[in-house]
C-alpha cells in the first residue's frame, strides 16, 4: 500500500483570501475547454462561429455550479439540506454534482440555442468534446482532497486516506480522471477529427452521454459509496443509477442523429 501524499488542498492564501486546488480546477477547465471550443468552430465547417462558445462562457459557469449544486442536494443529500436550510448555500463547504451539473449546461445551452436560433446539438457537439477536461481536473483535485476515494483493495498501488480510516483503498479518484478525462478526451478528439461524425449533428453529443455514462458505471465498482446513502437498488452506488438514463439517451441521440438529421 501506499501512505496518502501530504498534499495542501489550499493552492494560494493571502490573508483571509484562500484559493483551493478545487476552485483552480474549475477555473482551469473553463478556461481550457472554452479556449478548444473556440478553435473547434474555427476548425470545423458548419461549425456554430467562435464567438458563441465566447458569449456561451458565462452561461456555462452559471449552468455548471448551479446544476451541480442543486443536483447534489436532491440526489445525494436532500433530508440533510431541507432539515438545515441554510446550509444549501454554503458551496464551500463542498457538495457538487456530475450529474446535475452536466443537466445544468444542457439546459443553458438549450436556452442559449433558441435565443440564438441556432441547432442544439451543432453547439453541443463542441461542447461534448472538450467536457473531459473539466472532469479530468476536477476528480485530480478530488485527490488532492482526500474526497471520494475507493473501496477497501489489496492492490500494491492502494492508498490509505486520512478519511478513509486505516483501509488500504483505491485510488478511485486517480481511476476516474483516466477514465472519464484522459481516454473520453481522446475518444472525442479522435472521432471529431472525421468529418463524416461532424456531418451528424447530435452524434458526437450521444458518444459523449454513452461513453462518460458506461465508463463512470464501471469504475463505480471500485468507489467508495456515499455514506448518507450507502448502495441502493440492487446494491448499485447512486452515481450509476444516475448514469443508466444518460447511457440510454445517449445512445437515443446516436440513433436519432444516424437516422434523419445528416448535415447538407
Amino acid at each position: 500500500m501506499l501512505p496518502f501524499p501530504q498534499f495542501d488542498p489550499v493552492a494560494v492564501s493571502v490573508g483571509p483570501l484562500v484559493v483551493r486546488w478545487y476552485a483552480l480546477a474549475y477555473l482551469a477547465g473553463f478556461v481550457l475547454g472554452w479556449r478548444w471550443c473556440m478553435k473547434m468552430a474555427r476548425d470545423f465547417p458548419g461549425s456554430p462561429p467562435p464567438a458563441l462558445y465566447d458569449e456561451f462562457l458565462t452561461w456555462a459557469v452559471i449552468g455548471v455550479v448551479l446544476g451541480g449544486r442543486i443536483g447534489y442536494i436532491l440526489f445525494y443529500n436532500a433530508d440533510e439540506y431541507f432539515a438545515h436550510p441554510i446550509e444549501m448555500l454554503k458551496v464551500w463547504h463542498g457538495g457538487m454534482s456530475f450529474h446535475g451539473g452536466m443537466t445544468g449546461v444542457i439546459l443553458a445551452a438549450w436556452l442559449f440555442a433558441r435565443r440564438k436560433k441556432i441547432s442544439f446539438f451543432a453547439f453541443t457537439d463542441l461542447l461534448a468534446c472538450v467536457t473531459p477536461i473539466g472532469l479530468g481536473l476536477g476528480r485530480l483535485a478530488n485527490f488532492v482532497n482526500g474526497e471520494l476515494y475507493g473501496r477497501p483493495s489489496d492492490v500494491p498501488w492502494a492508498v490509505v486516506f486520512p478519511r478513509g480510516g486505516d483501509a488500504p483503498r483505491h485510488p478511485s479518484q486517480i481511476y476516474e480522471a483516466l477514465g472519464e478525462g484522459l481516454l473520453l478526451l481522446i475518444i472525442m478528439y479522435f472521432l471529431s477529427r472525421c468529418p463524416k461524425v461532424r456531418a451528424r449533428y447530435g452524434f458526437l453529443s450521444g458518444i459523449f452521454l454513452t461513453m462518460y455514462g458506461s465508463i463512470r458505471f464501471c469504475l463505480e465498482f471500485f468507489r467508495e459509496p456515499d455514506a448518507q446513502l450507502g448502495f441502493l437498488f440492487a446494491g448499485a452506488t447512486m452515481g450509476q443509477l444516475l448514469c443508466l438514463p444518460m447511457i440510454l439517451i445517449g445512445l437515443g441521440i446516436i440513433f436519432w442523429s444516424g437516422k434523419k438529421h445528416e448535415r447538407a
